[in-house]
């Protein structure tokens, strides 16, 4: 059990916070001037270096290697080579350790921006506007990363440090594999609890569930023609739209009420099917000879990433058999997301400890969020045991135009992972 805050540090840990807020936005708008999308991710990584550096911790670089990930069941196959961008990580170790060791997770990955020219600031220039931060990835989830390294810098200022140890990790491709993630997990000691700060939906939210998901790759090879005799012709987009709409179904299925978990009654159509990208075609005036398409297909609890890959597999085949696709070449891969659904401990002491720290440092509570979107979470909940507190600031459009985070939100958010810290971990004099 964890012994409660003396007063006087309480209070002298949230005065520090309060101190850090500027601090904060200028280490947010430097992480959000990094395009960090899949292969850029160098300059955040970098960033995050000399950010725990500034903690006065070491930084550590943890690669990502396929080979020696590939038989975990948590692994996802990668979408490109790994080289160049190693997660970072930087460890807290205590002169003499009296409380529970603490993992604070996040990535610094982002999706792409889209069209740049729909946001009313560029997305990799953060801006200011009516309390709030806009830019990719300022709530997904740059914001989180700072409230927790501000967070242990307030500690620090208030004259104390964590009498525990501490893994602080930065890790990419959480959009799309989660092997970063992985790959730090693995390589580091296993820890007591975790504490990943990821945005909630518009509102400070705690994440209870989270579906599972599949990436897969369609790739249909037709018989290019000249528009003149296009009925000689096989059109691979239009072929390849077929399969897409054979999801459909499958969608509607996976969305019925007898086969949703509990955590997510009252959740209007938890599993998604995307047909997320599309690349094709050669000419307007051709008919299009390749196509491919991908997908992202939710997985309900009860099911696994296993089972769905059998599932795609299936209906890709049964599409090959429309009257339209004959003669059509349909080659499926599986790259990206592998990712089983999990559904969070929510009496995990660390979790009520989140829920009691969120409440005493802003006055509010955190709303239950079944997530039908996936966190690294997942990793330390499946197949760690490790009990995970996945909360983090309110944000808006985190993956679409003018994505966009609360600063005072940020605010409240740090002060709960200060007091959740310094009461899981304990409390020992700062070294000098």
């Amino acid at each position: 059990m964890t012994q409660p805050l003396d007063p006087g540090a309480r209070r002298a840990i949230l005065d520090a916070v309060d101190a850090l807020r500027d601090w904060s936005v200028e280490r947010l708008s430097d992480l959000v001037r990094c395009p960090s999308t899949l292969g850029r991710e160098q300059s955040a990584l970098e960033r995050m270096a000399a950010l725990y550096a500034e903690l006065g911790l070491a930084p550590r670089r943890i690669p990502t290697v396929p080979a020696a990930l590939a038989a975990h069941p948590g692994f996802s196959p990668p979408l490109i080579p790994y080289d160049g961008r190693d997660n970072v990580v930087a460890l807290h170790r205590p002169r003499e350790r009296r409380g529970r060791s603490l993992v604070l997770q996040g990535h610094v990955d982002v999706v792409p921006e889209g069209a740049a020219d729909m946001w009313e600031t560029p997305p990799y220039e953060p801006s200011i506007r009516g309390g709030r931060m806009y830019g990719r990835g300022a709530g997904d989830m740059k914001a989180g990363i700072v409230s927790y390294c501000a967070a242990f810098r307030a500690l620090r200022l208030a004259g104390l440090q964590p009498a525990a140890e501490v893994q602080m990790q930065s890790v990419i491709e959480e959009e799309c594999t989660g092997n970063g993630a992985l790959a730090c997990m693995l390589a580091l000691p296993k820890a007591d609890a975790v504490i990943i700060p990821e945005p909630g939906p518009g509102l400070d939210a705690l994440y209870t569930a989270e579906v599972g998901v599949v990436w897969a790759w369609v790739k249909v090879s037709g018989r290019p023609a000249h528009v003149r005799d296009m009925q000689a012709g096989l059109n691979a987009i239009e072929a390849a739209q077929i399969v897409g709409a054979a999801f459909k179904d499958y969608e509607r299925a996976m969305n019925d009420g007898s086969r949703i978990h509990p955590a997510f009654r009252g959740v209007n159509h938890p599993v998604n099917v995307n047909l997320g990208t599309i690349e094709g075609g050669e000419w307007n005036s051709s008919v299009a000879t390749r196509c491919r398409i991908g997908l992202r297909v939710g997985i309900m609890m009860g099911n696994t990433a296993a089972q769905v890959k059998s599932d795609i597999e299936r209906i890709v085949e049964e599409a090959k058999r429309h009257e339209r696709l004959r003669g059509a070449q349909v080659k499926l891969e599986f790259k990206g997301f592998m990712a089983d659904p999990c559904v969070f401990d929510t009496e995990a002491e660390i979790v009520r400890l989140a829920r009691r720290s969120y409440a005493e440092a802003t006055g509010g509570s955190l709303r239950d969020y079944p997530a039908t979107g996936l966190t690294d979470g997942r990793f330390f909940a499946l197949y760690q045991g490790t009990p995970v507190a996945c909360f983090g600031p309110d944000a808006v459009d985190i993956h679409g135009i003018d994505e966009n985070v609360g600063l005072e939100s940020i605010h409240g958010i740090t002060r709960s992972i200060a007091l959740a810290m310094a009461e899981w971990c304990g409390l020992e004099p700062a070294a000098p």
